[in-house]
């Protein structure tokens, strides 16, 4: 559920506010849910936060588990994302989390020579509060198009959806803190949807991680991305050994 529920936040965090590489300041509310059969409850909640301070966007996302959640496998994660306004290429990513007393902080710091990337990537781990933070690096490199787990989905922002056919399928690379991986996001077609009893028209797609090895490191996660120029996932799946996982949008503000 860990990962799943990582990876939902990311699509989530990286999905929103984008107009031909001119997005604007805003703050968005996800509600994350469980289901299981009867079983329906809000098991978290997502907050994103964008702002551009001329030179840069700077993207952060703050997501936790609820009360009830927390006895089970509490979860606090922070991602940062640091992206060039010219053609939102990468600069800087990190992911700080807190999860069932674990502590982490991974750093990966871009530089690009031709067409290819290079990530330099800092993993800080501490298992609990008691015992000592190490520290490891690891240098990642990939050709062609490659981004973070963050900033990977304000590039489909600019995805022409209207003229793409059902089965279209996108490709490129991503550096986490310890590893490549390779994202395909294939076109699912139109749909409408009701979600917190709202209409949305949307464009349904779904997103497939797989390592260097060439196993799916998570099982198929399904969005429905607004078909207006806001683009703004609506609705976000993912299923786990037993139930599923629901990011919602909803226009409702935390307390």
């Amino acid at each position: 559920m860990r990962k799943l529920f990582f990876i939902i936040l990311t699509i989530i965090g990286s999905l929103t506010s984008f107009k031909s590489h001119s997005m604007n300041d805003e703050v968005l509310n996800y509600k994350v849910t469980y289901k299981w059969g009867l079983i329906n409850s809000q098991a978290g909640r997502a907050t994103l936060s964008l702002s551009n301070n001329g030179a840069q966007y700077n993207a952060l996302m703050v997501a936790r588990t609820e009360p009830w959640a927390d006895r089970i496998f509490p979860i606090r994660d922070t991602l940062i994302s640091q992206m060039r306004i010219t053609d939102l290429s990468p600069i800087r990513y990190d992911k700080i989390a807190h999860e069932n007393g674990d502590f982490s902080h991974d750093i990966v710091k871009y530089s690009l020579n031709g067409d290819t990337y290079t990530g330099h990537c800092t993993r800080i781990r501490q298992k609990a509060k008691d015992k000592p933070r190490t520290q490891s690096s690891i240098t990642l490199s990939a050709k062609g198009h490659t981004v973070d787990m963050l900033s990977v989905f304000y590039h489909l922002r600019s995805l022409d959806f209207k003229s793409m056919k059902q089965g279209d399928k996108v490709t490129m690379s991503i550096f986490s803190g310890k590893e490549k991986e390779k994202l395909d996001i294939t076109f699912k077609g139109a749909k409408s949807i009701t979600n917190d009893n709202i209409a949305y028209d949307t464009y349904h797609v779904s997103f497939v991680f797989t390592s260097h090895n060439g196993k799916k490191s998570s099982d198929d996660i399904d969005a429905w991305i607004s078909s207006d120029n806001r683009r703004i996932p609506i609705r976000i799946e993912g299923q786990l050994p037993i139930g599923k996982i629901c990011c919602l949008y909803t226009t409702k503000k935390f307390d």
